[in-house]
């Protein structure tokens, strides 16, 4: 029996490492987003500063530990076989949640996972001791719970998401006011004034107050730092302020730069050291425990773990080992890039294709906002809000780069980011709180954003409705770590040792199908047919990229037009609603191209703007296609989920006529834009009164149908004449769009 311990331990180390992947790739997000989102420096770079930070971090979490061996719950109130189950749900509850947000590329809190699996794993195996016992009702839950530091815990997490936003808005909000958006022509000593207090604040928060949990440092070491922090902070502040000057007058560089730089690497530094307990301080306690059982000699139900009550300290080849494996997740995982992306689509200070439908929460907090501004711009003086203005006055954008080139956000946000951010988390790890840095860092970015205007009228209701999201998701988070762990360890009571290999042969499949599901929807994100943005600047370069738009929806019009007629006839409801998911998709990528018209517009070269003309007439063609599917899709499955009389042969055998001619129609000019031999279009138009011509021929004959004395069904007939008069207006648009584009390219050359 003794032995089932060790392979618990075992599968407890397999599962750290999982995690420690799984967990990286999650939290990545939160030291890398504010460097890669303003491209101050090259990926490559701030991949090797985040990984000395997470490598240096990794080694001072020692008082981190305590939260997972006595934070939530009470050890000396079990035995060390009910604490080895708690920590086995624990662990695989952990993996499996972090891994599902991953894979949906949400940013979660690793924090609050590993907090509510904890306390979830511990009441119910609380209650199960409970309720072997005649003396202890559930009123006693209290005394295997350690409910004070739970609670400091919880509420400080809580508070963290209102304090970091708060803190973010107002410190970007002044310095905003301070530089404006022209940063680069202020004096020379503002700049060097700003890295020296930004430095200043990082050295004081990182290398001081961090060090108070490193386990590479001495004793004595410490001791002296803190009786001379006075001073050790004035020196840094005038080193940092010579340095930056320096940097400016000196070797003409961008001070910003150099803050972005040394902000990563201590938030990097801050991360590990806050974090690196939500990943492996289960395993370690788990271990430690083992050690404490073994020398003991006492069977392990009877072997009580006040043991663990005392300050153990975690040794630090343990830390290093972990800390290598989270810079290799650094530099190899790809679903860190996507929970990346999350974040940074929100702060963005451009427009960028918005991932978040609004609600109508983020529809009343956008109305009351704009409500209390309007009441705001009534009290200040005139003059006083001019100034502001000026100060919050964007400089206008470069031509020459293209927009997917241009940063989400500019240097001085992305350094308040990092400042205030690993200041926050510093703070935190120092008082021994497992903040949540997702959180942390999540809250100061969407702080930053909102006080330098990044969501104005035409973001803020998507902006808003984002955050929302993810802010649910970190509830969802809490309460589903919480039940899950709960039902595993109660599982894990139950079934004993089968039951435990039963779960982690569970946890392997998911883990293996997630990133089997993930790997294909990266690959198909390569192989994308979606329409791309038009980032040409010339006449030639707008009709060459229109082309690739133009062979694309042609291309998906034909599958989604001949699964939908399939669909209908074969009554399949399943082929009719992928269809309609279609022209969903399709339709969504049409709006974001014309809601993207206004930078196209702004980015044409001078000789280039009737071009614009050309495009917009495009997308007006794109739609009327797109709304002409829609009306298809819809009506078919509408007509199909109602159980409504099957379409007749003679109806469906006209119908796989169109289809069959339509096909041949579409399968030619796709291969003409593909092969860009534009002057063959001329015979497709020769087509076009052909095509329409069939049409009134097939309506003609249902007409005589209908009149006839077996034709008794209404909805049938609607359903016919409806998929008749669409098609034409679809193929209507579909020439009209073929002889846009014929035009334009003669009159080019």
């Amino acid at each position: 029996m003794d032995n089932i311990y060790i392979l618990m331990i075992v599968a407890l180390a397999v599962l750290a490492i999982a995690d420690l992947v799984v967990g990286v790739s999650n939290d990545a997000v939160n030291f890398l987003n504010s460097a890669i989102g303003s491209k101050a420096v090259s990926f490559k770079t701030i991949i090797i500063v985040a990984s000395l930070g997470v490598a240096f971090g990794a080694l001072s979490p020692s008082g981190m530990m305590e939260v997972a061996r006595k934070g939530i719950f009470l050890p000396s109130e079990f035995y060390f076989n009910e604490i080895m189950i708690i920590f086995m749900a624990v662990m695989i509850t952990d993996i499996l949640l972090l891994d599902f947000f991953n894979t949906l590329g949400m940013p979660t809190s690793t924090t609050v996972s590993i907090v509510f699996e904890l306390l979830g794993a511990a009441v119910v195996m609380s209650l199960i001791k409970i309720s072997a016992s005649e003396a202890e009702t559930i009123s006693n839950l209290g005394q295997y719970i350690n409910t004070a530091k739970a609670t400091e815990i919880i509420l400080g997490i809580l508070l963290s998401v209102v304090v970091a936003f708060s803190v973010g808005a107002f410190v970007q909000y002044s310095t905003r006011l301070l530089l404006t958006f022209n940063f680069e022509e202020k004096a020379k000593w503002v700049a060097a004034l700003f890295g020296g207090i930004a430095a200043t604040a990082i050295t004081y928060f990182i290398l001081i107050k961090g060090l108070k949990g490193a386990s590479f440092i001495s004793g004595d070491f410490k001791s002296y730092i803190y009786e001379n922090t006075f001073t050790i902070v004035f020196i840094s502040f005038i080193f940092w302020t010579t340095l930056c000057a320096l940097i400016t007058g000196v070797f003409k560089m961008s001070v910003y730069k150099f803050i972005i730089i040394i902000g990563t690497f201590a938030i990097a530094m801050a991360f590990a050291g806050n974090d690196l307990v939500n990943f492996i301080g289960v395993p370690i306690a788990a271990w430690q425990s083992y050690e404490a059982w073994v020398a003991s000699g006492v069977p392990a139900a009877d072997f009580s773990m006040e043991v663990m009550s005392k300050k153990v300290p975690t040794p630090s080849l343990l830390l290093f080992a972990a800390g290598l494996i989270m810079v290799l997740t650094l530099w190899f995982s790809k679903k860190a890039k996507a929970v990346l992306k999350t974040s940074i689509d929100l702060s963005s200070q451009d427009s960028v294709k918005e991932r978040f439908e609004p609600n109508f929460l983020s529809r009343g907090l956008v109305r009351f906002t704009t409500l209390l501004s309007k009441y705001h711009h009534t009290i200040l003086p005139k003059k006083v809000q001019d100034k502001i203005e000026y100060q919050f006055k964007k400089p206008k954008e470069s031509k020459k780069a293209a927009k997917k080139d241009l940063p989400a956000f500019d240097m001085v946000r992305a350094a308040v980011n990092l400042m205030v951010a690993s200041i926050l988390i510093s703070i935190a790890t120092s008082m021994k709180l497992p903040l949540s840095t997702t959180y942390v860092t999540f809250m100061v970015a969407m702080g930053t954003s909102l006080a330098d205007r990044a969501w104005g009228r035409e973001s803020a209701v998507y902006r808003v409705a984002g955050v929302l999201n993810v802010i649910g998701g970190w509830f969802f988070t809490a309460f589903s770590a919480f039940v899950a762990a709960g039902i595993i360890a109660y599982l894990i009571y139950l079934g004993g040792a089968p039951m435990i290999a039963v779960l982690l042969l569970i946890t392997i499949l998911l883990l293996v199908r997630n990133y089997l599901s993930h790997k294909k929807k990266a690959d198909n994100t390569l192989l994308q047919d979606g329409l791309k943005k038009t980032e040409s600047k010339t006449v030639q370069g707008i009709i060459q990229e229109s082309a690739d738009q133009i062979s694309n929806v042609v291309s998906r019009t034909n599958k989604i037009y001949s699964n939908m007629l399939s669909g209908l006839a074969k009554e399949d409801l399943s082929k009719l609603k992928k269809s309609r998911k279609g022209v969903e998709k399709l339709n969504k990528e049409v709006d974001a191209l014309r809601d993207n018209i206004f930078y196209f517009i702004k980015n044409l070269d001078e000789t280039s703007v009737r071009g614009s003309n050309f495009y917009i007439i495009i997308l007006g063609y794109l739609q009327d296609v797109g709304q002409s599917l829609d009306f298809l899709a819809k009506a078919s499955y509408k007509h199909i989920n109602n159980n409504h009389k099957a379409l007749r042969f003679n109806q469906i055998k006209d119908l796989q006529d169109i289809d069959k001619s339509f096909e041949e129609l579409l399968n030619d000019i796709e291969t003409i834009f593909n092969s860009r031999k534009f002057e063959k279009l001329g015979a497709i138009l020769n087509s076009k009164q052909r095509a329409q011509d069939d049409l009134a021929i097939k309506i003609a004959s249902q007409i005589t149908r209908t009149r006839a004395e077996d034709d008794d069904s209404p909805k049938n007939t609607a359903l016919y004449f409806s998929l008749l008069l669409e098609t034409k207006d679809l193929v209507a648009a579909i020439m009209n769009l073929i002889e846009e584009y014929y035009n334009s390219y003669n009159t080019k050359n």
